[in-house]
Order: structure tokens, then C-alpha cells, then sequence
């Protein structure tokens, strides 16, 4: 797996020595080539150290390749990975300015290309940066969508590259196996909304981040996925198909009537539990109900354990999220729905709960086994998930 890493000049480029060090940790060779720009934010003497190679900033200096750097380097990538990528950066790789080594190279790779905007959100919200962004995915350029959070400058919004271990997961989909090719996996995501009224219904927290995640993972990895999702603002994953849903009968139906055609079946959804046994046509008013309104409830469709009772039965994957007692619960869960996997965490720790970007959990096996999955982004969290499924698979075969 050989990886130019290209860096150009954003404050994101203080991450490339931890990207670069991340990179080599998951098997692949680094080399780096930056403009003079990204030089003012991070050294290329510390770059040289953890890749093993001399750093290209200049395209009339000696890095030690050989012959003419750029057409060397270019036979000997496997993947231009550019993080972090300005707007100044997008516009020259979509207009073929060669002006610096970085975008001289640019033009002589004829390997796959990943970018990772990173900029202001007025910056990134420009139409220009938009129909650049547009012109290098009509390339088949990848672009590594940018979070949303706190930037440098101080605003908050869509900009800031990605994580860095997200940024390695990418990388390492793009070179690994393929070993879902040919599964189909259904995976069912966010939370479900219970009608009190018109205007009122019953839901919870989840954001379905975690189910999306494992969508896009599986998919990635070359199944067929199915996405059934409740409520929720989220992309749909390239190549993803996604069925809406609001409440849980909904979703129960759409559930089963695919659950035949998928041999895995991921159940990441928040589904209420119960839901009003009568739905007013009419907003309730509260003017004349008193201090007090009282609901009646009824129990919703247990979908978990009419997977677990299908026949022939997928392989089952749960979800446990739990207060206390977190593991002692998720292993009851686990028999109890005659799933094959669960996966159980905290959801009383606010860092990791519905709605963060990371996650931290304990995945369980029927046989007892459990496997601790440490804190970090939620694809890299749904990519280990994945690598246990596939392990439990070929046990079972």
C-alpha cells in the first residue's frame, strides 16, 4: 500500500506527522510531498522522520528519488491522498494548474485520489468550492466529506478535516478485501417517532450515526446494503439504498419484508418501545386538560426477536444501549433474542452516547466471548464490527 501524502497549506496540516505515523501503524509506505505553504505549519524534517523519506516541498530540489521526481513518484504511488486540502488546493487540481510540486505531481498520478477539504464554513459554502468539489467527483476524485465542529479560527460549522483515524479507515478500505462482496446486509438505523397528536410524538436521543456508519462500512466492503431508517438529517452512504420509516410498526414491516433476502441483518435502531394506543386526530389542547395528561401505552412489534424467530434465521447482530450493569444486561439481551452478536454500550457517558461522533463499546458472541472496542470515530468503530461479524461467519462455516 503506497501512499503519497500530499499537504497543503491549512492549519489541519498539524495533524499530517500523527496521519503519517497512523498510515505506516496500518501497513502502508509514506511519502510526502507538500507546498511551500504547508511548510509554514509543520516541519518537513519531522515528516522525513516518521515516513523514512525525504519530504518534497520544492519541485526544483534534490529529494532523492531520482530522475524527474514527479513522474518517479507518480509510478510508484498506489493512492494520492491530500489532507489537508485547501480551497486554493481544490480549485488548482480542478482547473490542472501545475504550479507547485504538490499540484505538478497531481497532474502525473494516474492512481486513485482522495482529498480532505478542510477550510472555513464560508469558505466551504462557496459556490466555487462547490463546483470544484462537483468537477474532481465527475474525475472520480474521492472527497472525504469535512465534520462539522469547532474550527481554528473560532466559528463552528462544516470544515474541519476529518479525524485522522477516520482518514487511515478510508485509506484502508481502499486497499483492503472486499470481504462482503456478494452478502447482502440490511441495517436498520436512528430512532422511531411515536404519534401523540399532529404535532406531538414520542422518540428518543438517537441520531443513527452508528447505523449509518455501519451501512457505509458494509457497503464499502462490498455488500449490498439496505439502509431502514428512521428520522433522521444524515447523508445516505454512496450506494446505499435507503428505506424511510417514522414509527416502529413501520419499521417492523420493512424489516420483515426484506429480512428473506438479507443474510445479515444489523438491528443499530433505537426503536421505541412503546407508542400511544390512540393518536388524536386534533392537536391536544392543553386549555381545559388540567395540571396533569395522562397516555396510555401500548407495546410496540419486538423486531429483534422476530429476527431471532425467523426462519431461516440471518445472522443477527443487536444493539444493548445500557445505563448500568451495561455487559450483565447485553449478554441476557443476547440469548434472550437469540442473536448471534451484540453490541452493548454506555449511553450515560455524554462523550459517547446518541448524537457523538464516537463510540466505545463491548461486542459480545453467543459462545461468551466478548471483545472490547475502544473509544474512537464511529466508522472505525462499525469496521471492527464488521471484522468480528466476519469472523464469527467463517467460524460458523
Amino acid at each position: 500500500m503506497r501512499v503519497v501524502l500530499g499537504i497543503s497549506g491549512g492549519i489541519a496540516a498539524y495533524k499530517a506527522p500523527e496521519l503519517v505515523r497512523r498510515l505506516a501503524d496500518a501497513g502502508c509506505e509514506v511519502r510526502v510531498v507538500m507546498t511551500p505553504n504547508a511548510a509554514r505549519f509543520v516541519s518537513p524534517l519531522s515528516l522525513a522522520a516518521v515516513s523514512g523519506h525525504g519530504v518534497i516541498v520544492d519541485q526544483w530540489g534534490d529529494a532523492g528519488q531520482g530522475g524527474v521526481d514527479h513522474i518517479e513518484l507518480a509510478r510508484w504511488g498506489e493512492l494520492l491522498l491530500i489532507a489537508p486540502a485547501t480551497a486554493n488546493i481544490l480549485a488548482k487540481l480542478a482547473a490542472g494548474i501545475a504550479d507547485d510540486a504538490l499540484t505538478t505531481y497531481a497532474l502525473a498520478h494516474r492512481a486513485a485520489t482522495m482529498v480532505a477539504p478542510a477550510m472555513n464554513t464560508f469558505m466551504l459554502g462557496h459556490p466555487t468550492v462547490a463546483e470544484n468539489l462537483a468537477r474532481l467527483r465527475a474525475r472520480g476524485v474521492v472527497i472525504l466529506e469535512p465534520d462539522s465542529g469547532l474550527l481554528a479560527c473560532g466559528d463552528e460549522g462544516a470544515g474541519r478535516m476529518p479525524d485522522v483515524p477516520v482518514i487511515v479507515q478510508r485509506v484502508r478500505d481502499h486497499f483492503g478485501p472486499r470481504d462482503l462482496e456478494g452478502q447482502s446486509v440490511l441495517v436498520t438505523a436512528g430512532p422511531t417517532r411515536e404519534p401523540i397528536d399532529p404535532v406531538r410524538f414520542l422518540t428518543n436521543r438517537s441520531s443513527g450515526k452508528m447505523g449509518y456508519a455501519l451501512a457505509d462500512a458494509a457497503q464499502r466492503r462490498g455488500a449490498r446494503v439496505t439502509l431502514v431508517s428512521g428520522p433522521t438529517a444524515l447523508p445516505v452512504p454512496p450506494g446505499v439504498e435507503r428505506v424511510d420509516v417514522t414509527t416502529a410498526q413501520e419499521m417492523f414491516e420493512a424489516v420483515m419484508a426484506r429480512v428473506a433476502a438479507n443474510a445479515i441483518v444489523i438491528k443499530a435502531a433505537a426503536v421505541a418501545d412503546y407508542s400511544p394506543a390512540e393518536v388524536a386526530e386534533r392537536k391536544i389542547k392543553k386549555e381545559g386538560m388540567g395540571d396533569t395528561l395522562t397516555l396510555t401505552l401500548r407495546k410496540n412489534p419486538d423486531i429483534l426477536a422476530a429476527l431471532g424467530a425467523a426462519d431461516p434465521r440471518p445472522f443477527l447482530v443487536a444493539f444493548a444501549a445500557e445505563t448500568d450493569a451495561v455487559e450483565d444486561h447485553a449478554r441476557e439481551k443476547l440469548q434472550r433474542k437469540n442473536a448471534d452478536l451484540i453490541v452493548a454500550n454506555d449511553v450515560s457517558d455524554r462523550t459517547i452516547a446518541f448524537d457523538s461522533d464516537q463510540n466505545e463499546v463491548v461486542v459480545i458472541a453467543r459462545d461468551g466471548t466478548s471483545t472490547r472496542i475502544a473509544r474512537a470515530p464511529k466508522l472505525v468503530i462499525a469496521n471492527r464490527i464488521l471484522d468480528l461479524v466476519i469472523e464469527q461467519l467463517k467460524s460458523q462455516a
